[in-house]
């Protein structure tokens, strides 16, 4: 399958003062075999080692401080000749910190060994950051890619296209049609694989449960026995969140008399390790918006639409005709996209309850409104009075609709969210 992060590898390949690079995701995103492809498409050699419980690569990084020697001991570990610019050398599943300390080594000078660390844990950057190492985060397959992955690039073209001249998709309802597919089925590349194969159609359900599974398997690491439970108790309620009109996380939710210092820990470490993805609550606008949030107020989203769908148990004929469960599904897609692609999550909410659904804050400080509009349009005036109130001259509004502009709002049909990306002013 055709990843977009590979274009990023072949960028720090080139890369004049290339240091090791820790790419970090969540399992199941596909990291491990990008990397390999990348290694076996654009190397003459890929020197894999798998570190976990790995004792003879921590005694190796222990004793040995020469990164040449290392590497005459690591082609051997990994039976594979190791060659300056010619060996992609890559460590998977790293936790330990002895083992990154040995990594650091190969970005401490200039030199010709390129190394890939990959970690399924967001906290390690915490443990393992330092000037010798380059960070860049992975995440599922968006929509795009996924139609990639159906052999639909010219529909993904044209999408692109609109974008960027402003003008309507010619491929629209086509468009429309496989993203109704996509959110039923999700970004993860092993799920996505199975959903396109007719033959094996029975594996794909199975697939989403183990995915969620693995996911709550995270919360083992938690720091005390009790979170584990009280993690599944999060996790498990996210779908009975986002389906309220009120989309606030609801600690009343998880049951009676839950407190939120209960769940505080939890829920951070949910959020820290990607496992869930929150969005704030704002009553004003100043820079930067994080100085705005208010922290007991959030909404919490599944970091891929396939798993929520699952946990709705949703068929595409349902997803067509509720419009509530359709709303709830547009609005976590739009959550995991802007954050995936470098946004902080805020949400505006009025002492009237008028809300805009997203506030994003670009770069160069930009602030942008970002609506999701209802079939009977009862949030657009929510969102002309947050423009006229913070002096907001761009805005976005959500819709099935296509591509158009007016009076300063850019009309973004849902399936186009890929294209806000960090280039937007």
């Amino acid at each position: 399958m055709e990843r977009k992060i590979t274009k990023f590898f072949l960028k720090w390949k080139n890369d004049l003062i290339r240091k090791p690079l820790l790419l970090f995701g969540l399992k199941q995103v596909g990291k491990t075999y990008s990397v390999l492809e990348f290694g076996k498409k654009y190397y003459k050699n890929v020197a894999y080692i798998n570190t976990m419980k790995n004792q003879e690569l921590v005694e190796l990084f222990r004793r040995e401080r020469s990164i040449d020697k290392l590497a005459i001991y690591l082609s051997e570990m990994a039976e594979v000749e190791i060659e300056k610019n010619d060996t992609l050398i890559v460590f998977d599943n790293v936790e330990d910190e002895k083992i990154i300390k040995g990594i650091k080594l190969f970005g401490y000078d200039r030199n010709d060994y390129h190394v890939i660390a990959i970690t399924s844990r967001r906290e390690n950057l915490v443990k393992f950051k330092g000037e010798e190492l380059q960070y860049k985060f992975m995440t599922e397959m968006d929509f795009e890619e996924y139609l990639w992955a159906r052999g639909e690039k010219e529909v993904a073209d044209a999408i692109r296209h609109a974008y960027d001249t402003k003008r309507s998709c010619s491929r629209h309802a086509k468009a429309l049609d496989f993203f109704y597919d996509y959110l039923l089925v999700g970004g993860l590349p092993e799920v996505i694989s199975l959903s396109l194969q007719e033959e094996n159609r029975g594996y794909y359900f199975s697939a989403k449960e183990k995915a969620f599974d693995i996911f709550k398997s995270f919360l083992v690491e938690c720091d005390t026995l009790i979170d584990v439970p009280r993690g599944v108790e999060v996790l498990n309620s996210i779908p009975k969140q986002l389906n309220k009109e009120n989309k606030k996380f609801q600690y009343g939710v998880l049951g009676y008399g839950k407190r939120a210092k209960e769940y505080e820990s939890v829920i951070n470490y949910l959020v820290s390790n990607q496992l869930l993805y929150r969005s704030y609550k704002i009553r004003t606008v100043k820079s930067p918006l994080s100085s705005c949030r208010e922290l007991d107020s959030f909404k919490l989203y599944y970091p891929d639409d396939g798993l929520l769908s699952g946990r709705l148990h949703l068929t595409k004929e349902r997803l067509l005709e509720d419009e509530n469960i359709k709303y709830t599904l547009y609005e976590n897609h739009i959550a995991h996209t802007l954050l995936e692609a470098g946004y902080s999550l805020y949400y505006y909410q009025s002492e009237g309850k008028a809300e805009v659904n997203f506030v994003i804050q670009n770069r160069m400080g930009k602030v942008i409104p970002i609506e999701l509009a209802t079939k009977t349009g009862s949030k657009a005036k929510s969102l002309s009075v947050f423009m006229k109130k913070f002096i907001v001259t761009d805005a976005y509004r959500i819709t099935e609709n296509n591509f158009s502009n007016k009076k300063g709002v850019h009309y973004l049909p849902v399936y186009a969210i890929f294209c806000l990306n960090e280039q937007l002013y």
